[in-house]
This record gives structure tokens, sequence and C-alpha cells, in this order.
């Protein structure tokens, strides 16, 4: 199996599949989210054998998700705590090797029956991703930040919005169905 560097440091530590401590998997977490929600944000993330665990419990309606140490490059997400059972149940679908389409078309069928909780209103995930996180300075590594505002139901009738990608430009991706959501990436360095 590849060992993964996930740290870089003076010395280039490789945790090797290892779980990082808890303050670092925090501290790169909540990154992703606006400053002003890092401090209260609660965070979830990997206890020593692996499992997904609240690290942190929140002082806020900011949900943060640590970095996978399983995965190569650094990603951590933060979203408006309404969206937790959305993201929960996808979590766990994933656990049962459903993913891609069905992963989706299972939740959103669940939330158009009332099974499972998503608000009408909109909400916003943060995506940081990068190719590491390097505690000493507290900084990820060729990071990059996408925002998805999550809008249900939401049409480009609805918004105005084109439900096509174009670099830099905000687009509605899924339109239509629960999971709805306007997509806007910068362009990329």
């Amino acid at each position: 199996m590849k060992q993964r560097v996930i740290f870089v440091c003076a010395a280039t530590l490789a945790w090797a599949g290892e779980i990082p401590p808890a303050e670092v998997q925090i501290a790169s977490a909540v990154l992703a989210a606006p400053e002003e929600y890092r401090s209260g944000a609660a965070v979830l993330g990997y206890d020593p054998s692996g499992r997904l665990v609240e690290l942190r419990p929140g002082a806020n309606k900011m949900v943060c998700l640590a970095d996978d140490p399983r995965k190569e490059d650094f990603s951590a997400a933060c979203y408006h705590k309404d969206l937790e059972p959305y993201m929960a149940r996808g979590r766990e679908l994933l656990a049962q090797g459903i993913t891609g389409k069905r992963r989706n078309d299972i939740r959103w069928k669940e939330v158009e029956e009332g099974k499972l909780p998503m608000p009408r209103e909109p909400r916003t995930l943060y995506v940081l991703t990068g190719k590491g996180y390097d505690p000493a300075s507290g900084r990820v590594l060729n990071p990059y930040l996408r925002w998805v505002i999550y809008m249900p139901f939401a049409t480009a009738e609805s918004t105005g919005l084109s439900t096509r990608a174009a670099p830099g430009a905000p687009w509605l991706m899924d339109a239509g169905t629960a999971g709805a959501h306007i997509m806007i990436s910068p362009p990329k360095n």
C-alpha cells in the first residue's frame, strides 16, 4: 500500500497512515471555514483507531470535517450544521460501498420522502484541498478553496444560473433535485 505524506515540515515528517493528533486535525480542519467561524466550529476527525468521532463540540453553526489520513491529498470541509444529517447519511452510504449517482439518488429520495432532514433555505459548504498540511506554519500546501451553496430543488429558472460549469463562474449542479447546489470554483493557479 502506498504511504501518504500529509505533513511537510522542515524535517518532512511522514505520518505513513498514522492518525494525526486531535489538535493538528482541528487546526487544519477549521481552515476551510471563514475565519469568524473557526474558533467555535464543531470538528469531526479520527480517533487513534481511525474511527470518525467528534474531536471538539461546536459553539456556533459550523461543523468541520478533518482530512481523512487514509487519502493521499489534503481535504477538509466545513458546513452549516443543518447539513449534518445529509452529510452523515452520505458518509454512512459510502461506508456501505454506495457511491456516485446511486448514493445521491438514495439521499435525494429520502429527503423527498421526509426521511432525511434537509434545510429548504440555502446552506453553505466550504471545501479546502491541497497537497498536505504543515503544522509548524499552520498552512495547507498548495491550497484551493471552493464553495458549495445547497439550495434544494433550485432550478436554472428559479436562480438564473447556468447548469454548465464555466471556469470561475458560479453554476447550478444537480438542478431540480434535493441536492441542488451552486458551485463556486475559483480558477486554480
